[in-house]
């Protein structure tokens, strides 16, 4: 199918008015490395997901103490063998104030596995492994990031040399990974309270010169608390002494101490081994009264009682209220106030009852379906519904919506507070109530202070206890509005209604466009390009449903008119729905690697044929080109059974080697799409307009 003159005019009217959006970089950028430059049959070999952070920003540990750990999901050839992640020492993330948030990582990471091919894998042919990573990528706000991996690595007969890039880097990583040492011998004991863990010389082996300064213990099975200070003491022996405040969460009949203890100066004569490994069964009798391990330790927190939990949760219900997340609906609620002023006072009373009621509904589902997915085994956290590239692009569409309303683009009847006509109307009740629920959805991708330990104990109490943190939350972000009903005379210090409302109005729809940006940003991130690109149609004919609502539904409508603005509105609506809606990627799905000269040289090599493409953001034809042909399943077929090597060279910015490759074949433009055929000295050039029949032509020559 050849892309129609209309699609080519879309494609780069979005492309030029999106182009910031279509050029945002992640704040991780992952690939797969390997150790060696080939595998041998039934030789392991080290594969690693290569993090980059950037400044500030980190990911997590296998026990992140908050957040979620980095995964990955391994689609390899068959009879291979995957191992799990081995991790590398973690750090002590902390927020701006020095607070500890987490373990984890920062900058340049390196995340070793080992695979195992078969015995029987026959030499010469190349092996493609692929992978889907998952990570947690946080500085003050966290996105949910992911990435969908692959490496092509030769096969050889005879053992294969190191990577030349990341051969000795790899094996510098797993060399320095956290390890038991012959030099240290360790116990450990505990009570309800508090582990302590002793680290001695064993005096087989001259220990390193280790301070007890900066030492820290980071439990691998979240059986110490990861947000209380430890106290590590030299025993004036060269050995040490940490204790180690037991996470109230932990299991009482925990038999072992697991984890990791880093030294800054390393546990080696040598400086290397920066993390000690500890594995040791906890001593059977108690720790003896009056031994110092039996007190807690200096500066350490008591358990955070229920009771406090709760004024916790309560306090961050309520500064979640003037959180960016929640403030735009926050300026709705407002505007509602100004408008209920004259009204009934108990209709007014009831406005805030059911607008409370909808924010704790909206808890209680929220809590009801984080217990149940807990309970099969899930691992999830605040804001976790924000890792759903749907549910990203339904909220995306209905903050939208909401803002064009406020923007005076169309009108629903609706006061400020709900998706109600009035106070007095069965209506304005619901609005009320959805009001309540549009501000939980809004407010659950922020993390107030007071509410990350709250809600770190909502996750991991029982059920009761949960539900009853959601509830005080829930009670916390609806109690300003609830106080204002219940005493309306305080709205008296509010101005009086007039003109400046519309311009408020309007006004306030500016921070939902933000959020909507925001959550346009997110989904970037979690999809591929050319789903990125439908989400924006998509997201463009929503606007045009609802604009064509406010357009044939203006005060003084005839009815067939207001009728055609509604099956109108209903349809534009849906099509943008289905246009924009993100869908899970084939398992065929061509994965693009960088171009360079040089890797052209290295898959032909291999005798491998080689696909270039010559592309840019802004090019609404090469935009066409991918859609019609990479979205072919017999050509993603063909690609697949032939180990068609795929290379992008992507032109959006200025870049000289691209710009010499193209005059090379006396081009100035793109699409240029190429195909290196084994044992042909010259490629074979596609035309600029491409279909499946012109590309699967070009690989059966």
């Amino acid at each position: 199918m050849v892309p129609t003159f209309t699609q080519r005019i879309l494609s780069a009217v979005a492309c030029a008015a999106l182009a910031g959006l279509c050029t945002a970089r992640a704040q991780v950028q992952a690939t797969l490395v390997a150790e060696d430059a080939a595998v041998q049959a039934g030789r392991p070999v080290v594969v690693a997901l290569h993090l980059v952070h950037e400044p500030h920003w980190h990911s997590y540990w296998v026990n992140p103490g908050t957040g979620l750990p980095t995964t990955l999901k391994w689609t390899l050839p068959a009879g291979w063998k995957a191992g799990d992640i081995q991790w590398p020492a973690p750090i002590l993330l902390l927020d701006g104030h020095g607070a500890v948030i987490g373990n984890g990582y920062e900058g340049d990471l390196l995340l070793p596995v080992t695979l195992t091919p078969p015995a029987s894998l026959p030499p010469g042919v190349p092996v493609e492994i692929r992978a889907e990573a998952d990570w947690l990528m946080c500085r003050e706000e966290c996105v949910p990031g992911g990435a969908k991996l692959s490496i092509t690595l030769p096969v050889s007969a005879g053992a294969p040399p190191a990577d030349p890039t990341w051969g000795t880097r790899i094996h510098r990583v797993i060399a320095s990974l956290p390890a038991t040492d012959p030099a240290w011998a360790v116990d450990a004991s505990r009570d309800a309270s508090h582990a302590v863990l002793r680290i001695r010389p064993s005096g087989t082996v001259p220990g390193a010169p280790v301070d007890a300064a900066g030492l820290h213990f980071f439990s691998e099975d979240g059986l110490v608390a990861t947000d209380q200070p430890q106290a590590a003491a030299s025993d004036g022996h060269g050995g040490f002494t940490l204790t180690l405040p037991v996470s109230p969460d932990a299991p009482k009949d925990a038999a072992r101490l697991v984890g990791v203890v880093t030294s800054p100066k390393g546990w080696r004569a040598d400086g290397s081994l920066a993390g000690l490994r500890i594995d040791t069964a906890f001593g059977a009798a108690p720790l003896p009264a009056g031994d110092p391990a039996s007190a807690p330790a200096a500066g350490a927190a008591p358990s955070v009682s229920l009771a406090a939990t709760l004024l916790l949760a309560f306090l961050g219900g309520l500064i979640l209220n003037l959180m960016p997340c929640v403030f735009p609906v926050l300026g709705i609620k407002i505007l509602g106030f100004v408008n209920q002023s004259g009204a009934d006072r108990r209709k007014v009373t009831l406005h805030g009852l059911v607008f409370a009621g909808g924010v704790l509904v909206s808890f209680w589902v929220l809590a009801g379906v984080l217990a149940v997915l807990r309970a099969g085994g899930s691992q999830l956290g605040w804001g976790f519904q924000l890792q759903s590239p749907a549910f990203v692009f339904g909220l995306a569409a209905a903050m939208l919506a909401f803002a064009l309303n406020m923007s005076g683009v169309f009108e629903f009847g609706l006061s400020a507070t709900g998706f109600g006509s009035g106070l007095q109307s069965k209506s304005g009740l619901i609005g009320s109530f959805l009001t309540g629920v549009l501000a939980t959805v809004a407010a659950t991708p922020c993390a107030a202070p007071f509410l990350a330990p709250a809600l770190g104990a909502a996750l991991a109490l029982p059920t009761a206890e949960s539900f009853a943190i959601f509830t005080v939350i829930g009670i916390g972000l609806s109690f300003p509005y609830l106080l204002l009903s219940v005493f309306p005379s305080a709205v008296r210090v509010l101005p009086r209604p007039g003109a400046w409302m519309e311009t408020f109005k309007q006004a306030m729809a500016f921070p939902l466009y933000a959020t909507v940006a925001y959550l346009v940003w997110v989904l970037a991130g979690q999809v591929p390009d050319a789903g990125f690109l439908s989400a924006l149609f998509g997201l463009v004919l929503v606007a045009m449903g609802v604009w064509v609502y406010g357009r044939w539904n203006a005060p003084g409508a005839t009815a067939g008119r207001s009728r055609f603005g509604k099956v109108a509105c209903v349809g534009l609506l849906v099509l943008g729905g289905w246009a924009g809606w993100p869908t899970q990627a084939s398992p065929m799905e061509v994965t693009w690697d960088k171009w360079s000269p040089e890797a052209v040289e290295k898959l032909r090599s291999e005798h491998r044929i080689v696909y270039v493409d010559f592309t840019a953001r802004w090019c609404a034809t090469c935009q066409a080109n991918k859609r019609v042909v990479f979205h072919s399943a017999e050509v993603l077929r063909a690609f697949r059974d032939r180990h068609v090597a795929t290379l992008r060279a992507d032109w959006t910015n200025k870049d000289p080697q691209i710009t010499g490759e193209l005059a090379r074949y006396h081009r100035a433009a793109v699409p240029f799409n190429l195909v290196w055929l084994p044992g042909r000295e010259a490629p074979v050039i596609l035309p600029e307009l491409l279909s499946p029949n012109v590309v699967l032509e070009s690989l059966r020559k």
